[in-house]
């Protein structure tokens, strides 16, 4: 080798033993003043359940210092430092640093001689002590500060949430230091600078939690009833003992999107991928306000418009109504008091009570004092107990315009509405109808229980003396009327079973019965009724046998015509007319029975006894040693 080629050498190893150093990725259990975090570095949680690094979201080429699961193959970013301030690439790569005296903890576009990009803003008490930045197992980032009474924490991520809330994390205001915990959405999936919609508390009288676009307010969660989330009724104590539960950590997390949506989801190892939770605002009626003020939006109204007003109040514009443009609301009914003229208030169930920024709290009364204290105040609009529990105590009552008021199908608190005389009557007077029609129903159903056991009572009675009991109800109508049957087998014999009929019943196609009735002729004709018509044919072998065709109109359709087949063949007996066979072809249905001479069986059953008028025919079949009851009611 020549000298030439042996400097060309020398100098690549030297660029090579440079670069390196810088070029590997670097993995960190803490930050210090000595060891800074460089982009490509990873500080990691003590179990490795979380990461902190640099990274680019999508097709993005800005840098972050974020936070995500390390465990997880899916990076999923749960908090950002940086989110308005990234490290523009044209800079040099990141770093975060943590300096004693300079914000505690700085990210720097290349190196400490360049402006500082994002910074904790934090001091140590003495510039004695030591300051290190660890990453918790619960993915909060924390600055710690070391002196000789012990350890402290200067600051910490969680603090300063995102748009991802994860257990142990926390949306409020902490009066003492001020600090509004608080998600803010990303701008898009490829930007995480502060989007349109944040997830806060509303801490004025009765505090609830609200998610805004732009300051304004778009979804209510709601308040907490001691239960539950008034506005988000599947957030119950158990899903958030669960969602807060340590062991539940490294899987769950809500996100606030930018659309405006927050939801839950929950890492499924085995599938590899996030599994989709609840997610809110999923229904019209649960954006802010949709149905205008003093209404209530309902969307399992029977009426196809969710918007419905209040008692005792009615659509400001009805024009608009109409249209099914409820944004206006509804204001108090015209001519009608409700200041110490025989007012009262109506029970409205299963609701999100009102905005309660225009409410006040008072713990100490009952859900009885509450409507008394509201009684006292003409200006009070509406009352409902404070905490669901025990029965409902405290007492939370609303002043001015009933807002954001909806209904749900099984969960919900009662709001008890101020209402005018004359609606506070139709409101008694429509449950005083509802009680009675429960109490009609009640007596009824009753009734018919106790005739049901009766019945079953006899049967296994009947069943035990080792008879054979097959009963049958059939309904007679007069006057050219439908007739209409029912029949109860007691062995549970399925008389829609074409099987068992096809083994004792003759099928005949439509050919073969025209020509045994000629064509179905008047000279042929026995008779006609409500059903059809009867004709006289005689088949190919000689047997004569009667013909009944039902007339198209008759309103008998194949599963009637069915029992009524299955039925005859069930119960033939030597004092019954036989039934042959069938034909059901090109829309005709007909039966073909043994011709019977003379007189038909209900002469022999009735003596030549007529009933006349408008009468009804319940007949009781028993086949019970050959003997037969037959029982007449009359209108």
């Amino acid at each position: 080798m020549n000298s030439t080629n042996f400097f060309f050498v020398i100098i690549i190893l030297l660029i090579f033993l440079v670069i390196l150093p810088s070029s590997l990725s670097v993995a960190l259990d803490a930050i210090t003043p000595n060891q800074p975090l460089r982009d490509g570095d990873l500080l990691l949680s003590t179990t490795k359940i979380f990461a902190l690094g640099f990274f680019s979201p999508g097709n993005s080429h800005n840098r972050y210092v974020g936070v995500w699961y390390n465990t997880i193959p899916i990076q999923t970013i749960v908090w950002t430092a940086n989110r308005d301030s990234p490290v523009i690439p044209i800079a040099g790569a990141g770093l975060l640093v943590v300096h004693g005296n300079h914000g505690g903890l700085v990210i720097y576009g290349n190196d400490q001689n360049t402006p500082l990009i994002w910074s904790a803003n934090v001091t140590v008490s003495s510039p004695n002590n030591s300051v290190i930045a660890k990453l918790l197992d619960t993915g909060n980032l924390v600055l710690l500060e070391n002196s000789g009474s012990g350890q402290r924490m200067l600051w910490q991520g969680f603090d300063y949430p995102s748009d991802t809330l994860l257990p142990l994390m926390k949306i409020g205001l902490n009066r003492r230091s001020g600090l509004n915990w608080l998600l803010t959405s990303w701008k898009s999936h490829d930007d995480p600078r502060s989007g349109d919609f944040s997830y806060e508390i509303d801490p004025t009288t009765f505090p609830q939690f609200i998610v805004y676009k732009d300051r304004t307010k778009w979804f209510r969660v709601g308040t907490w009833t001691g239960q539950r989330l008034s506005g988000v009724p599947e957030y119950t104590t158990s899903n958030i003992y669960r969602i807060y539960c340590y062991r539940w950590l490294s899987t769950h997390k809500g996100v606030l999107d930018e659309s405006g949506i927050f939801q839950r989801f929950v890492w499924r190892g085995q599938e590899n991928k996030w599994i989709e939770g609840s997610f809110n605002p999923s229904e019209w009626c649960d954006y802010y306000g949709q149905c205008g003020p003093n209404s209530n939006c309902d969307p399992y109204s029977n009426y196809n418009f969710s918007c419905l007003c209040l008692p005792g109040f009615e659509p400001k514009f009805p024009q608009d109504w109409n249209m099914r443009v409820g944004s206006g609301g509804c204001l108090r009914k015209s001519g009608a008091s409700t200041c110490r003229k025989g007012e009262g208030f109506v029970k409205v169930e299963r609701v999100k009570v009102p905005d309660s920024s225009r409410s006040r709290v008072n713990m100490s009364l009952s859900l009885k004092g509450c409507e008394q204290d509201c009684m006292k105040n003409c200006s009070c609009m509406a009352y409902t107990s404070a905490d669901e529990r025990e029965g409902g105590k405290g007492c939370v009552t609303w002043y001015g315009d009933l807002i954001d008021t909806r209904t749900f199908s099984n969960v919900g608190q009662d709001l008890y509405v101020r209402v005018d005389a004359a609606t506070l009557a139709q409101f008694a007077n429509g449950s005083v109808i509802s009680k009675k029609a429960r109490l009609a129903t009640s007596l009824v159903s009753a009734l018919v229980f106790l005739v049901l056991v009766f019945l079953l009572c006899w049967l296994v009675r009947r069943k035990r003396q080792g008879s054979n009991v097959a009963l049958l109800v059939m309904y007679f109508m007069t006057a050219g009327r439908q007739r209409k049957n029912t029949f109860f087998m007691e062995d549970g014999t399925d008389l829609n079973d074409q099987s068992k009929i096809n083994s004792e019943l003759q099928f005949f196609n439509l050919t073969t019965v025209a020509a045994t009735t000629d064509n179905f002729s008047v000279a042929n004709k026995l008779g006609n009724g409500g059903f059809g018509s009867v004709y006289k044919g005689v088949l190919h072998n000689g047997k004569e046998v009667a013909v009944k065709r039902l007339s198209k109109n008759s309103g008998q359709g194949i599963k009637e015509f069915k029992n009524e087949v299955g039925i005859i063949v069930k119960l033939q007996h030597k004092n019954l007319v036989t039934i042959i066979g069938c034909c059901v072809e090109d829309g005709e249905k007909m039966l073909i029975y043994e011709y019977v001479p003379n007189k038909s069986l209900d002469s022999f059953i009735f003596e030549g006894h007529c009933w006349t008028g408008k009468s009804a025919v319940t007949l009781l079949l028993e086949s019970l040693e050959g003997s037969y009851t037959f029982i007449k009611t009359q209108d």
